[in-house]
């Protein structure tokens, strides 16, 4: 008995949009600078001293690099500290924040998600993708949430296979 029959591939022709969030993460090297350096026994900030650190700095450590300021000392910092490492670094660096490197995620994610064009998906079956070989911040899934309900049929999370439907609209 030869029966022919055809592979078909239903996800393909379901009109389904798979989304791989992880696309949008921003290439590039990350690197953190420990405000604790820059003090004095590493409690107490004396201009002249810390000036003096921040002038030592070469840039070109942080080329195109997305740098996070950190403090891991339990020290009052007063702000005028962040504007002057910050100027030091701003005309090399592609992203300076305040916080640790998960708040860096989450703030590069933002603007990722912010300044993407998902016209693309406009009334379209969309699925997000699930698994990930790449770290995404859970605020980001929610900020894609915000972007794409408004202007999708519908959006699942998950994999083609077991999905969780999400918004139907």
């Amino acid at each position: 008995m030869s029966e022919e029959f055809e592979i078909r591939n239903k996800v393909a022709e379901s009109g389904l949009v798979n989304f791989d969030l992880s696309t949008l993460v921003p290439k590039g090297i990350r690197k953190g600078i420990d405000l604790k350096d820059f003090l004095f026994q590493e409690m107490i900030l004396k201009e002249k001293d810390f000036r003096e650190k921040v002038d030592a700095i070469d840039p070109e450590e942080y080329k195109d690099a997305y740098i996070y300021i950190y403090n891991s000392v339990d020290t009052i910092v007063p702000l005028w500290a962040y504007f002057v490492l910050t100027a030091k670094l701003t005309d090399v660096a592609r992203k300076i924040v305040f916080g640790d490197r998960e708040d860096l995620e989450v703030i590069l994610m933002h603007n990722a998600i912010q300044t993407h064009d998902f016209e693309d998906m406009r009334g379209k079956r969309v699925l997000v993708k699930g698994c990930t070989d790449k770290e995404i911040p859970e605020n980001a899934y929610i900020e894609l949430v915000e972007q794409l309900k408004p202007m999708v049929k519908s959006l699942m999370f998950g994999e083609a296979c077991s999905n969780v439907p999400i918004v139907k609209n």
